[in-house]
């Protein structure tokens, strides 16, 4: 069974078409690349994978039930957790507060717990607070726990970032360019790292990246988007040299546009 099923999803901006009937299968353990121009629809798929956009047409299912018209919070309750295009960290706060943040969705406590500062609230609190501490060891971010998140390098912002995806305990990991903006030897850590968290968190992962070497180092499945269209799939060495990816998103010699950079336009 897969882990998530995408049915023909397709969504609007006003008269926009942004993307138009997607369909992807993506089995448990697997790492899935979206790749494209910008503007190709890729980060409104996880919009629509995650709550954030109201699905108009199409279906979801993860783990077999069919989430297309939960909300965003109950959707990471389920499994489902991402990092954003642009980071979204709460710069005035502490990285261990961004970090302890992420397990909102799964608190077990309620409402009336919380108020009363009930023992149940304390005993939650603590445990989270551990597996927070946990994961800045993890990430090697334990020196910062009490340091501004916007005082942090902006490639240790991209490990808080995920460091805050992962204390929700996901089965599924969406990552949405965690390569922007890394030069080639930090992308090439990224690389290391995010295979490392898969196993050793036992995620499945979808990644959007506009770095082919990352896509190449680490996407066994990739499906190419055009204007909100999907244009082609298949394994990344073959989508080098596919006609209508060369024609939408590659050089004519089969290097990703941009390669020096690391970025298309």
């Amino acid at each position: 069974m897969s882990l998530l099923e995408i049915n023909d999803l397709s969504h609007n901006f006003g008269g926009l078409r942004a993307v138009s009937d997607f369909s992807l299968e993506v089995r448990e353990g697997e790492l899935v690349g979206l790749i494209g121009p910008n503007g190709a629809g890729k980060t409104t798929i996880f919009n629509l994978i995650t709550g954030v956009f109201k699905v108009g047409q199409g279906q979801i299912k993860f783990q077999g039930e069919d989430i297309t018209r939960w909300r965003s919070h109950r959707i990471s309750s389920a499994g489902i957790a991402r990092t954003f295009q642009n980071i979204r960290l709460f710069k005035e706060l502490s990285v261990l507060d961004n970090v302890r943040l992420g397990a909102y969705a799964r608190h077990a406590y309620s409402l009336l717990d919380a108020v009363g500062r009930s023992r149940n609230f304390r005993q939650e609190e603590e445990r989270q607070r551990q597996r927070a501490d946990s994961l800045l060891a993890r990430f090697n971010l334990s020196r910062y726990a009490d340091t501004p998140a916007r005082n942090l390098p902006y490639g240790e912002q991209r490990r808080v970032e995920m460091a805050r995806a992962l204390i929700s305990g996901p089965r599924l990991l969406l990552l949405d360019e965690p390569a922007a903006g890394m030069n080639q030897s930090e992308a090439q850590e990224l690389i290391r790292l995010i295979l490392e968290i898969k196993e050793e968190f036992s995620l499945t992962v979808i990644l959007i990246e506009h770095q082919m070497r990352v896509v190449q180092n680490l996407c066994q499945w990739v499906k190419v988007l055009d204007f909100g269209e999907t244009i082609a799939s298949g394994p990344p060495q073959e989508m080098q040299s596919h006609p209508k990816v060369l024609e939408a998103y590659l050089g004519k010699d089969g290097a990703l546009a941009g390669e020096e950079s690391g970025n298309v336009a």
